[in-house]
């Protein structure tokens, strides 16, 4: 299915993880692309790949989405090289692990800026680019801690919920400028840190590697981790002509791990 070929699609940190599974799936509809992450060489490799499968025209750029200066290269270099944008994926490394009394100023400012202002900025700078464009699609990534806190990440507990709170004001601001908003939250999802998580667990419990990773599998209905490509999927889904009547929407792919209702 192509069916958001002439659409232009910007993915932060796109190189690698859901990012970059998002990304890819959005360019099997067809969209071009524009990614960018903080490593120039992962964007490359990232981009190159993606448009060797997919056949779509693809963009980059090494930017870091917690500064300003990074959100404006990103969001303005690719809107000048394909003419707009049409959807937005925020997106960004998750704050470091652990509990309150481990957390100096500066570790909650740090987190703020990648984790709040990093969605605030690439908001603001797409914003204007959908507007000529007659709407748009924004999606942001953030995690099942919207939902349900998770231990040892209290910043991650604090900053995503931020984030969904966001979103859903600028669904109801937006809506009639047919520029729908929404979340996607995965669970504990096969990436490079998801995987790096179990292993901290880990070593922390004492226990192994397969272990680790077998306790979270019992707690998933399905019974197993998620693959990138499943996450991308509802992503490029939410992006997509189809679901052009969802919005102001939180959707979960973790295999029915949450609890909550």
């Amino acid at each position: 299915m192509r069916d958001m070929e002439g659409k232009v699609a910007l993915v932060a940190a796109g190189s690698k993880g859901l990012g970059r599974a998002s990304a890819l799936k959005m360019a099997m509809r067809g969209a071009s692309l524009a990614i960018c992450a903080r490593d120039e060489a992962a964007c490359a490799a990232a981009v190159a790949d993606i448009a060797e499968q997919t056949g779509v025209e693809t963009w980059h750029c090494a930017a870091d989405v917690s500064t300003t200066e990074g959100v404006r290269k990103f969001v303005h270099g690719a809107a000048e090289h394909f003419g707009g944008v049409d959807v937005l994926v925020s997106n960004a490394g998750g704050p470091p692990r652990g509990v309150f009394d481990e957390l100096a100023d500066d570790a909650w400012f740090d987190a703020f800026e990648l984790g709040v202002m990093s969605a605030v900025r690439l908001v603001r700078e797409a914003l204007p680019h959908m507007r000529g464009r007659g709407g748009g699609r924004i999606l942001f990534i953030l995690s099942s801690s919207v939902r349900e806190p998770i231990d040892d990440l209290l910043l991650s507990n604090v900053m995503r919920p931020a984030v969904a709170g966001l979103a859903k004001s600028l669904s109801r601001a937006l809506g009639g400028e047919n520029i729908l908003v929404n979340v996607v939250m995965p669970g504990v999802i096969k990436t490079e840190r998801g995987l790096h998580g179990r292993r901290s667990l880990a070593k922390r419990l004492g226990i192994s590697f397969e272990e680790s990773v077998a306790r979270v599998e019992r707690e998933v209905p399905l019974g197993r981790l998620g693959e990138p490509e499943e996450f991308g999927a509802m992503v490029a889904f939410l992006a997509s002509p189809e679901a052009s009547y969802i919005s102001g929407g939180v959707f979960a792919v973790d295999g029915g791990r949450l609890r909550a209702i």
